[in-house]
């Protein structure tokens, strides 16, 4: 009886401590300067742009109105890395779990945050959107933080493009481009500006959240003379662990201290750096290195400004495997299912270069994959009904999972998982350009650590390999991706159906009518398979899939010259075609002079000259190749 009265206390009191959060946003564009050299519009919530920085606590409500004012894109918004029990409809990703929202069209996203403390971030999940400004962070405090400090200051890390995401985007997914290179960044951000100045005092502990909201590169991180205390990634919290410098991929997150020193005579340089090996050219205009100060002594940093900080490598970043979880949460059991992607950047049949997990890239169905569920009835646990091209995997309830990803791109990878945190319990070395990519070894690794680094987004290295581990406690439709946008929209994704029954019995899992409207006014079916067939679940007639490939032995080098062979051709024709079109003036004169003829000494009339000119044609006409 005192456990249970203890039980409802706790229940109560977290009740009624609970908040909710009503938010209503607009999106709009908004005149804005981030890198300092160029000034271009961004995407703002409310004429107002950088986003705000949201805060709630675990229990709280969110009410969050979206309002797509843009005049004829969709839009959609999701919470990375919260893991939305319940509510899976509010998870973002169209076309995964949700419609997209129709120019015009209010969204409700409504949620409670469940049991989840950290540093987050809400962004579009809409290709482009993000990248063009439509990002913020979103912390979920935690009254019992395990440790000490005195202020908390929020720090997001980013890239920039000069360009909006809709201009980039046709030279990118295009024949032209048959390498898949990415467009190159025009300068990369720190909160949202450039040389950024925060204001220190001293013997003080600061809480650093750090979360890159990019696009597209990694970063490294570094303060000169001053460590940082690893204490939270992605959520999780973590054993403390020093370090001089972090490594940071699109959309990972790190919680950092930092014990500022007892003397004011110095500021230091506040170092972050492009990871360039994931560019493929850097321009001589590029700073790969940006400076922010750190700033102990306004009047000292008014005189004179520290210089930018050099370290003497960059491979002596913190190695986010071995962080140990603060709980000492121990390894999963053994797998029930294991998954095994393959990762290649491949050829279509239209020269476009697209990603591909297990030779499939990821086109999304007419119908949303959640909607496919909540409709198919039996049918839901049957991975065709999901689609030819959506590289569905269905799992059962509560069983432990392996994602085994090898990557036979020469690139790195930050790949997320929507729904879950995991355990990294391997992860191979970077093997060069020039050698053959390394396949997890199932029969001989090393040994598993006892307590895994657990997070939502892990980076893969060039042409390696890691395995995660999870367990299938969250129904719902979750996407794990590459978070490299670019790559996304090339097709680098699956789609996780977890525990479908129980996703259609739980009621709190139905649509809204307002979902359903959303559908309605885009023109997008709620109810299906993946080809919008509801008599015949298995039926996938008209649905969408990949351009069909190339014939055999094409390449992606042979593809390079196959294209500009074509250009060259065309652009021969066309100065032909342009220089046999113009007048020459005093053709008889050439042709007499062509055919050895003194004109004056000939006398020749017009008829001769007309002879003449007709004879030296049909003599030029036989002579070309």
């Amino acid at each position: 009886m005192k456990l249970w009265t203890f039980l409802l206390v706790t229940l109560f009191a977290t009740f009624v401590s609970a908040e909710t959060h009503t938010w209503w946003f607009n999106t709009t564009w908004v005149d804005a300067n981030p890198d300092g050299v160029f000034e271009r519009k961004m995407i703002g919530f409310n004429n107002s742009w950088p986003l705000p920085t949201l805060r709630v606590k675990k229990g709280d409500r969110v009410q969050l109105y979206l309002i797509n004012s843009f005049d004829t894109v969709n839009t959609t918004l999701h919470f990375h890395g919260l893991f939305q029990p319940g509510s899976n409809q509010m998870d973002g990703p169209p076309l995964v779990t949700q419609c997209p929202i129709s120019s015009g069209e209010v969204f409700l996203y409504n949620f409670t945050v469940g049991d989840q403390v950290g540093s987050y971030w809400y962004h579009s999940h809409t290709s482009g959107q993000y990248g063009d400004g439509m990002r913020g962070v979103f912390i979920i405090d935690d009254d019992d933080f395990p440790y000490e400090y005195d202020e908390e200051v929020v720090l997001s890390l980013s890239e920039h493009y000069h360009q909006y995401s809709q201009d980039l985007m046709p030279s990118f997914l295009s024949r032209f481009n048959p390498t898949g290179a990415e467009p190159i960044i025009d300068n990369i951000l720190f909160n949202e500006t450039r040389n950024a100045t925060w204001k220190v005092e001293p013997n003080k502990t600061y809480l650093l959240r750090i979360i890159n909201t990019g696009r597209f590169v990694s970063q490294y991180l570094w303060i000169e003379d001053h460590d940082m205390t690893v204490v939270e990634v992605d959520g999780v919290y973590t054993q403390p662990n020093t370090t001089s410098m972090l490594y940071i991929t699109i959309a990972q997150r790190y919680a950092v201290l930092i014990k500022t020193k007892n003397s004011t005579d110095q500021n230091y340089a506040f170092m972050n750096r492009v990871d360039d090996s994931m560019l493929d050219t850097i321009p001589k205009e590029l700073q790969t290195n940006g400076t922010n100060y750190m700033v102990y002594n306004e009047t000292l940093f008014n005189e004179a400004k520290p210089d930018q900080n050099y370290v003497d490598s960059l491979d002596d970043f913190l190695d986010d495997f071995y962080l140990v979880p603060y709980n000492n949460e121990t390894l999963y059991d053994d797998a029930d299912y294991t998954i095994t992607l393959d990762v290649q950047m491949d050829n279509l049949g239209d020269g476009v270069n697209y990603a591909f997990f297990n030779n499939v890239s990821y086109v999304a169905p007419k119908v949303p994959t959640l909607h496919t569920v909540l409709s198919a009835g039996d049918a839901a646990t049957n991975e065709l009904v999901y689609g030819s091209n959506t590289n569905v995997f269905v799992l059962e309830g509560d069983e432990v999972v392996d994602i085994v990803l090898n990557n036979y791109d020469t690139g790195t990878h930050p790949f997320h998982l929507h729904g879950h945190t995991f355990q990294v319990i391997a992860r191979g070395p970077a093997i060069p350009d020039d050698g053959s990519p390394l396949n997890y070894n199932a029969s001989d690794h090393d040994e598993f650590p006892q307590y895994p680094m657990m997070r939502d987004t892990l980076y893969v290295r060039p042409q390696s390999y890691f395995v995660i581990r999870f367990k299938a406690n969250n129904p719902g439709v979750w996407f794990f991706h590459c978070h490299i946008e670019w790559h996304l929209d090339q097709g680098l994704a699956v789609v996780l159906v977890e525990n479908p029954r129980a996703i259609i019995n739980d009621p709190n899992q139905q649509l809204t009518d307002n979902h359903k409207q959303i559908c309605e006014k885009v023109g997008v079916p709620w109810q299906g398979n993946a080809a919008a067939h509801t008599e015949n679940f298995l039926d996938l007639t008209g649905e969408n899939v990949q351009v069909k490939r190339l014939p055999t032995g094409f390449t992606a080098r042979g593809i390079v010259a196959l294209v500009f062979s074509c250009v060259a051709g065309v652009l021969g024709l066309a100065a032909i075609a342009f220089y046999g079109m113009q007048d020459i003036s005093d053709v008889e004169e050439r042709v007499a002079r062509d055919l050895d003829v003194d004109l004056d000494d000939q006398g020749v009339n017009e008829d001769n000259i007309e002879r003449i000119s007709e004879t030296g044609s049909s003599l030029s006409k036989k002579s070309q190749f």
